[in-house]
């Protein structure tokens, strides 16, 4: 197998409106103006810099925004202009609610089990109900029609409707979930929950906990993983209330490779210890302490919300935002990482800038994918990274991306005009079909 990053294409709508308690960037950005024409450019910059260091690079399209069919189930009725101006005008909270650009990160748009660990031997692909905000669980209906149509061929790739709607089965995607390997051993499976519908645990006091026991639970089913493959670890209730929404903001793995917070999940030493016995002496984790890393450090740097990736060489290498170069407690975490005997010999680091004030770093923006080269050329949808794909989406970005908006831009219905036009362009770009709704 070979694992490929789909990246989310930042979409044109990309803007500071606040909308996720627990997420301290969010909240701490709201109402600046933003670059939606940058901050997708940046997406692909770190798209470019991934696959030049050899590793499997694809992308995903953004969805439809302002999404005039939520506008519309919540009784606001006319044109779609005149959606728009209504919505403005009697409930401008929903207009940015349903303008959210949130679905460029693309770690919370599915949980992915490779053919390898699958009990019929195929990819299979859950899109993440998002249950627990409004502004997220409108993506999940256009995820799974994009999945779909990417990984269309049924003899490889099974691809799931979300867990159903509703507090009990609330599921955030990939952004709490980890697969570990070794050489010899089955792939071990992490499926973080921060909260149960059904069980009595201690749970965070100052954020919401997303994901539950129960949502984990029914993906390790769906996807037939090997009981005995599948760990579900407690996401840590004080690594929540520091910031700490999704296990990436304080934990990130890669094959034999673990690096984390000692808040990141509840009795961590317990999970390493079961961890070392499933995967044997090849695994190798690094904990950083709240002495060495404060939270506040973690969650403002973000240094696990970081890309591990295996290079051509077999040797790892670390993509970090800029914010942890410029945090010397997160620095610092990374160069031991580095200094130690753990496969990693390198940390680069990147501008996300647009992405990390809304809360995402190089991890929440992409999806991990692991596939064979039969299941790579089973899907025909022309969205593998090439350098003639990357000019294509960067001509495309510059064409129909505003330079700046503003909260009040939001309300003009030509935005959404514009970003109909663009995403009517891509689909045919990227040959996925019609995906979305103004399309059907």
């Amino acid at each position: 197998m070979r694992e490929y990053n789909f990246d989310g294409l930042v979409g044109p709508t990309h803007n500071y409106a606040g909308l996720s308690p627990g997420n301290l960037a969010s909240q701490s950005h709201v109402g600046e103006a933003s670059h939606p024409r940058e901050a997708a450019l940046q997406g692909l910059e770190k798209m470019r810099f991934v696959s030049s260091l050899g590793v499997g690079q694809a992308v995903l399209p953004p969805q439809p925004r302002p999404s005039l069919r939520a506008l519309r189930t919540l009784g606001f009725t006319g044109s779609d202009e005149e959606v728009i101006t209504r919505a403005a005008r009697e409930a401008e909270h929903l207009l940015r609610l349903t303008s959210s650009a949130s679905a460029m990160w693309t770690a919370n748009a599915a949980t992915v089990a490779p053919s390898a660990d699958t009990a019929d031997g195929r990819v299979h692909l859950t899109p993440a109900n998002l249950s627990q905000m409004f502004h997220r669980a409108l993506e999940a209906d256009t995820t799974h029609a994009v999945l779909k149509a990417i990984f269309a061929d049924e003899r490889h790739f099974a691809v799931h409707a979300p867990l159903p709607q509703g507090s009990h089965f609330a599921d955030e995607g990939a952004a709490n979930h980890t697969r570990l390997s070794t050489p010899g051993h089955p792939g071990v499976h992490l499926l973080a929950w921060g909260r149960s519908a059904w069980q009595e645990v201690q749970g965070p006091k100052r954020f919401p906990a997303r994901q539950t026991l129960e949502a984990s639970q029914a993906l390790a089913r769906l996807h037939q993983l090997d009981p005995k493959a599948v760990l579900f670890p407690q996401q840590h209730p004080d690594g929540i209330d520091a910031g700490a929404f999704h296990t990436d903001v304080l934990a990130v793995g890669n094959e034999r490779f673990l690096m984390l917070h000692e808040l990141a999940f509840v009795d961590h030493t317990g999970l390493l210890q079961v961890l070392r016995e499933k995967l044997g002496p090849d695994f190798r984790a690094v904990v950083a302490s709240s002495a060495e890393l404060p939270p506040r450090d973690a969650v403002k740097a973000y240094p696990f919300n970081s890309q591990v990736l295996t290079l051509p060489d077999g040797t790892m290498a670390i993509v970090a935002p800029l914010e942890s170069r410029d945090t010397p407690a997160a620095r610092g975490f990374l160069e031991r990482v580095v200094a130690e005997d753990t496969p990693v010999k390198a940390v680069h680091y990147l501008d996300v800038r647009q992405s990390m004030n809304n809360g995402g770093g190089p991890a929440c923006l992409r999806q991990r994918v692991w596939l064979t080269d039969e299941e790579r050329r089973a899907i025909r949808a022309d969205v593998f990274y090439t350098p003639a794909l990357h000019d294509s989406l960067a001509a495309w970005v510059r064409r129909h991306y505003r330079d700046v908006l503003r909260a009040k831009d939001l309300q003009d219905p030509q935005l959404a005009r514009e970003t109909m036009t663009a995403l009517d362009e891509l689909t045919r770009i990227l040959q996925i079909g019609s995906v979305y709704d103004f399309q059907r």
